[in-house]
């Protein structure tokens, strides 16, 4: 086999292979330090955002919170050691807003860490689901585009039970009883992660048949 027929095809499989590889980067996403919380009615209890920068780093976040206000008040908001400036805002009911940044630019955050830790209260007995709004959260990475690459499949849910649970009245979960196990999200992006490495070596089996 010619040498120009060689690098042609090498060329071909490199083309093939980048997207693949390069799509394999971890995702930056958002989520909270436990899966479920329960807690009496009129009792408070803490539950803690997280940000994963995935392999980026980052400058900033806006962080959406959403939740059923019928079964669930925020009370405080008290800010993680990850950002070094961290604000918030509980007037809007059924949301909390978090932002974090960093003071300066060429200190960017490339590790998981506690964005902030939110106190709520349980209003009455139901069960809710506190939630990441990905229309309107953010993670902002450290480039001149300030992109955002936020991956909305990647984000975690807390299932909140109040008292004994039962009807969340018309909220995020209204389910009759309690949530004991919360739904698996990004399956098929575990499925690729797993697949990839396979097509990967494949490929480069079929280089070495190609240059020998």
């Amino acid at each position: 086999m010619s040498l120009f027929i060689k690098l042609f095809s090498l060329a071909i499989i490199f083309f093939i292979v980048a997207p693949f590889v390069f799509s394999s980067a971890q995702a930056a996403s958002l989520n909270f330090d436990k899966s479920t919380a329960t807690a009496a009615n009129g009792e408070t209890f803490q539950i803690a955002v997280t940000v994963d920068p995935g392999s980026d780093a980052l400058n900033s976040t806006d962080v959406y919170v959403t939740f059923d206000a019928t079964i669930l008040k925020a009370t405080a908001v008290v800010a993680g050691s990850l950002f070094p400036t961290v604000s918030n805002d509980l007037s809007t009911s059924g949301t909390v807003y978090i932002a974090g940044m960093v003071d300066d630019p060429a200190s960017s955050i490339n590790t998981t860490g506690t964005l902030a830790t939110i106190t709520f209260q349980g209003l009455k007995d139901g069960s809710a689901t506190l939630a990441f709004d990905c229309n309107t959260s953010k993670i902002i990475k450290n480039d001149i585009n300030a992109s955002n690459v936020i991956t909305c499949s990647q984000n975690g849910t807390s299932a909140v039970t109040i008292g004994s649970g039962g009807s969340s009245g018309g909220g995020t979960n209204p389910t009759s009883e309690p949530v004991s196990e919360l739904p698996q999200s990004g399956v098929f992006d575990n499925v690729a992660n797993i697949a990839i490495p396979g097509i990967i070596l494949l490929l480069l089996g079929s280089i070495f048949r190609l240059v020998l």
